[in-house]
């Protein structure tokens, strides 16, 4: 379970950024420019910022940032199973999937 959320989180990340480069600014951007990750630039945060705009509220951007730092928050978030985190983390999973396919 854990190496699922690991490679959520690492796809969200660690795609090629897309050949527009687009400023987006937020909680998910911001996260992601100050994680050490090798493939960390401003156009791939940013594109991911995008996505976030589009899949995920406010409140879950807030919350998904907190993953780039310590990506064992995610695993915590996943392990606890009420309604409305098995809602936030199918949000989650569709975020890093966009992410994934629209960040290149």
């Amino acid at each position: 379970m854990k190496h699922i959320i690991m490679a959520v989180f690492i796809a969200a990340i660690s795609i090629p950024a897309s050949t527009t480069t687009v400023y987006a600014g937020g909680k998910i951007q911001r996260a992601c420019m100050k994680s050490d990750r090798k493939a960390v630039s401003r156009q791939l945060c940013s594109c991911i910022q995008v996505v976030a705009n589009k899949v995920l509220t406010k409140s879950d951007q807030r919350k998904a940032a907190k993953f780039f730092k310590d990506p064992q928050k995610a695993q915590d978030v996943r392990m606890t199973k009420t309604r409305s985190t098995d809602a936030f983390w199918e949000r989650y999973k569709s975020f890093g999937r966009t992410a994934r396919n629209y960040c290149r």
